[in-house]
């Protein structure tokens, strides 16, 4: 399976997130450029999930049916046909990092997914419930983790 590269301007791979981006801050999603997303993708579905959370799993940002010849967001974007998705805060959109106050850094996986027809979610999709679908669909992916403390 190919792989995308998917990239921020905002924060490195493995590096921390600034806290514009977060949810005690701007709470501004962060930009992202990607590349390689095979010819034959129909939909782009773009996800922020944090695994080191004290409840498991928690999802941050979901989007999905994002146009496969674009090339990135901008801050604070979801994309040409874009449709953002209640995050695990129960809010639609981006939904910043807030680890709790002590927390080692906990990491945050940007995922975005080539698929090969449009897929459909709940809009309260669960991080269990988004990739039940979209690793089993994906035509290629690609993963960025960014790191936040407060």
């Amino acid at each position: 399976m190919a792989g995308i590269e998917l990239k921020s301007s905002a924060f490195d791979d493995h590096a921390v997130i600034p806290r514009r981006h977060a949810k005690d801050g701007d709470n501004i999603s962060p930009p992202l450029t990607w590349s390689g997303v095979p010819e034959e993708a129909a939909e782009l579905a773009l996800v922020c999930e944090d695994p080191d959370a004290p409840s498991g799993t928690f999802l941050h940002w979901l989007v999905t049916g994002i146009d496969p010849d674009s090339d990135g967001l901008p801050a604070g974007g979801t994309g040409p046909g874009g449709h953002p998705h209640r995050n695990g805060y129960g809010e639609r959109g981006w939904g910043g990092p807030k680890p709790p106050a002590g927390d080692p850094a906990h990491r945050y996986f940007f995922r975005l997914y080539a698929l090969p027809a449009p897929v459909s979610l709940p809009d309260d999709a669960t991080a269990d419930d988004v990739h039940r679908v979209l690793d089993r669909e994906q035509l290629a992916s690609g993963t960025l983790v960014g790191l936040y403390q407060r």
